[in-house]
């Protein structure tokens, strides 16, 4: 069998981690090298703990150009500023390049300053990625030499908003959105907002109207078809290790009902198979998701008895770590070597 052969720069996190517990397996994939500046020249099984038995993968600390050589494919998993760097070094290189970070997701460098960071390392790069959204750009991430592989809480909150996007029914409108995270999407490095004391027995808001995805989601959702999109999107830091519960209302487009809603989101998340769309006034669940690349959405009307104002509530369920980070890196991956984007992903997700 001809294998796809791998690099990850960025090896210590949990982004890597997962891009290895589902490629490692696999016998249609080769890891080259994994690089990275902690833990060199440990095995990813004493990093990694779920990786116990694979010895044979060792961190590195070498070149971007040295980890991506001979490479078809290199996974990018570092912080922003850091990514952007290292893809600079690798642009005139013969590998393609799918990116874990924030550093290509956006189109204006303008949202990019004010989210991220005071200037972009290759400003003239931004809008030359494909946005990796397997259910938005199928076709165009197939034949794409660069990936920016989507936020998770972009991804979470975009899945349940797409099927309106697409049938025109985000036109300028408010959107309201609050989303519970799990603590695992603040990254391996403990700190004191995230550290589990403070975590486990707590809900608190953060970011509040200003979290850095709020200008990814109002991008994706314009090149899905909305306009004039105002965004509300409040992040509340949940005691969880992984999942994402996105809650989205808005007034409920006119002419429409509960009914005509969701045979608009059926038909276009009809030939996703990692996608279900519960029954109308269902509540997806986080730990029917968690662990698996899979997403649940679900959407509700209610008419106001006072004021008869008819609210539409969309709410999804995703992993932020699979669906929300390398596991939707991996359905690029599947997709640019030539394979339906689910494979290798199609596994249930644990209940309880």
């Amino acid at each position: 069998m001809n294998k796809t052969k791998v690099s990850i720069i960025g090896g210590a996190g949990y982004g890597a981690a997962e891009i290895l517990r589902h490629l490692m397996i696999r016998d249609d994939v080769e890891i080259l090298r994994i690089s990275s500046k902690d833990y060199v020249g440990q095995p990813v099984s004493q990093v990694h703990r779920a990786l116990t038995g694979f010895d044979d993968l060792i961190l590195e600390d070498i070149s971007p150009k040295e980890c991506a050589h001979g490479a078809d494919i290199v996974f990018l998993a570092m912080p922003h500023i850091i990514t952007a760097r290292v893809a600079m070094e690798l642009f005139d290189q013969n590998v393609r390049i799918i990116d874990l970070s924030g550093d290509f997701r956006l189109n204006n460098l303008e949202d990019y300053i004010r989210d991220y960071a005071p200037e972009h390392p290759c400003p003239e790069r931004l809008g030359t990625f494909t946005y990796g959204m397997p259910e938005l750009n199928e076709a165009q991430i197939r034949n794409a030499r660069h990936v920016a592989s989507p936020g998770c809480f972009a991804t979470g909150i975009a899945m349940g908003l797409l099927p309106l996007a697409d049938a025109g029914l985000l036109q300028s409108v408010n959107v309201r959105n609050v989303s519970m995270t799990g603590s695992s999407g603040s990254g391996v490095k403990p700190q004191p907002g995230t550290h589990h004391a403070i975590r486990v027995n707590n809900l608190k808001t953060y970011k509040t109207l200003n979290h850095q995805h709020r200008a990814e989601i109002i991008q994706t959702l314009t090149q899905a078809g909305g306009g004039n999109i105002a965004l509300d999107f409040v992040p509340v830091s949940a005691p969880l290790v992984r999942g994402i519960l996105a809650v989205s209302q808005l007034d409920l487009p006119e002419g429409h009902s509960a009914e005509s809603i969701q045979r608009i989101y059926q038909n276009y998340f009809a030939d996703h198979k990692l996608v279900r769309v519960m029954p109308i006034g269902a509540s997806p669940e986080v730990v029917a998701v968690a662990g698996s690349a899979r997403v649940e959405i679900g959407i509700a009307v209610r008419e106001d008895e006072a004021t008869g104002t008819k609210t539409l509530c969309c709410t999804s369920a995703i992993d932020n770590l699979i669906k929300g980070g390398a596991g939707q890196a991996i359905q690029s991956f599947n997709l640019m070597t030539g394979k339906p984007m689910h494979h290798g992903l199609d596994q249930p997700g644990m209940w309880p």
